[in-house]
């Protein structure tokens, strides 16, 4: 590799450094404070260096494709990582055991999510899910406080190993018709099979890595174990899975079944039709059941990878456009949602039932109103960044002319509304009786400053979109 090559991956070098830096300084010297303060560090060198990725806009290695998309998508990956452990370090400020290594798992997490991102090849693909996957198995289990956290971390251990395999599988069948595993090149090849009426080994291989995205993307079917998950895993690990992981497949589905050759393939926009549509409509009627925060955020995650399917299908320029700015506004929703329930919890006891937000806005107001905030985002309401994103989103259906994906997008986000607003309820309803109330805990200095800025970063995408739209255009183009 040339000094020109290592300058266009310098971001990933630079978080890839920052979890071995952790892993020298735990081996020297135990340091809770000193491990925060090098993620932090790392992963703010990644986002300095994004320029030199993103200047590579011609510039393709064997395994990766760095260029504008993959600096906007690994800037925003690092970004939410780099929440994730501000959130992080408050909620185990007063954990007993090893913390260190908590760390070291999420720098490396990051960095497989960011690698899908920049992935132009099967093996660069692979390598940088199973990097993400392995990481977070610990990271879901790592209080092991009570049998939920290891319940969880086997769970998600089962879906990925199932993901993984057909995702070989599938790999394997692309190779054994095409000759090659390059992403880049299974656009032409969809288009080359619509041509000639149908390939049944390449047909099936595609079949495979869909199956296997959407076990990652919590899709309907796929989505099975994914609230236990959620529910299991420790509040700042489920904000991680719900964005940095999300995002990384998101990135790499991009990339690899761009918009436009969708449209080329009948079979293959039905079937991603077929999984919006039951995505949307399942994701947010499940959520109406549910009792724990938790569980109606992930079954509302499930709803909203849906509606990035809508844009997803629709195609055209715009389509990038619309999944990049949504998924923006999602990341930071959900940041933001997971975060004040981090706050509010600590290892092996958090804050997860409806029961336990009652009375919130009388006891900590600034939380509430953040959470509502987030909450209102979620929902789609107005003077927010959800609001903006979801129009988007429905521009793209509309262009598009998918009235039934439109339709389904409207009707689901309805839905949505009622078991948003059981949240809201719950924070504003009479507080309970001093006796009967939760203690809440007091949050840290990094608490506060990370709440404060996905608040911020909320309404300023909701106010005042264009400087952020004109950004990802530009990256994307």
């Amino acid at each position: 590799m040339t000094t020109a090559d290592l300058l266009v991956i310098l971001p990933l070098i630079c978080v890839a450094a920052a979890a071995v830096a952790v892993m020298l300084l735990v081996a020297v010297r135990r340091s809770y404070h000193g491990a925060f303060l090098l993620t932090l560090i790392g992963l703010a060198a990644a986002v300095v260096t994004l320029p030199w990725m993103a200047g590579a806009r011609l510039q393709t290695l064997p395994l990766l494709m760095p260029g504008g998309y993959a600096a906007l998508y690994t800037g925003l990956l690092v970004l939410a990582a780099a929440g994730s452990a501000l959130l992080t370090f408050g909620y185990l400020r007063k954990y007993e055991g090893n913390r260190e290594e908590f760390f070291i798992l999420m720098l490396l997490a990051t960095l497989g999510a960011s690698v899908l991102a920049v992935s132009n090849h099967f093996a660069s693909f692979f390598l940088g899910l199973e990097l993400l996957s392995i990481s977070l198995y610990a990271l879901i289990a790592y209080p092991h406080k009570t049998n939920f956290h290891i319940e969880a971390s086997v769970k998600y251990l089962i879906l990925a190993a199932v993901s993984s395999a057909f995702l070989l599988f599938g790999m394997a069948l692309i190779y054994a018709y095409s000759g090659h595993m390059a992403i880049n090149r299974v656009g032409p090849t969809l288009r080359e099979i619509q041509l000639q009426g149908g390939a049944p080994w390449l047909i099936a291989g595609l079949a495979m890595i869909v199956a296997a995205i959407g076990f990652k993307l919590a899709v309907v079917p796929f989505h099975l174990w994914t609230p236990d998950v959620y529910q299991g895993a420790p509040a700042p690990v489920t904000a991680f899975v719900a964005t940095v992981s999300k995002g990384g497949v998101v990135a790499v589905l991009l990339r690899l079944f761009s918009p436009g050759d969708i449209q080329t393939n009948s079979s293959l926009f039905f079937a991603f039709g077929a999984i919006a549509i039951a995505t949307m409509l399942a994701g947010n009627l499940l959520a109406l059941l549910q009792d724990n925060v938790k569980r109606i955020l992930a079954y509302s995650s499930i709803a909203h990878l849906g509606y990035i399917l809508v844009a997803f299908l629709a195609g055209g320029a715009q389509a990038v456009n619309a999944v990049t700015f949504y998924l923006m506004a999602y990341f930071i929703a959900t940041l933001g949602s997971f975060g004040v329930i981090t706050v509010l919890s600590e290892p092996g006891d958090e804050m997860e039932n409806l029961d336990d937000y009652r009375g919130l806005f009388w006891r900590r107001p600034w939380l509430a109103g953040i959470f509502t905030a987030m909450v209102l985002s979620l929902a789609g309401l107005p003077l927010t960044a959800g609001f903006v994103g979801k129009f988007y989103l429905t521009l793209a259906g509309v262009g598009a002319a998918l009235w039934t994906l439109v339709i389904v997008l409207v009707l689901s986000s309805t839905i949505g509304l009622y078991y948003y607003l059981r949240i809201l309820a719950a924070l504003y309803a009479r507080p309970p009786l001093p006796q009967a109330a939760r203690p809440v805990p007091a949050f840290s200095l990094s608490d506060g400053i990370i709440l404060a800025a996905l608040t911020f970063l909320l309404i300023w995408l909701g106010v005042a979109p264009t400087p952020v739209i004109d950004l990802i255009q530009t990256m994307t183009h």
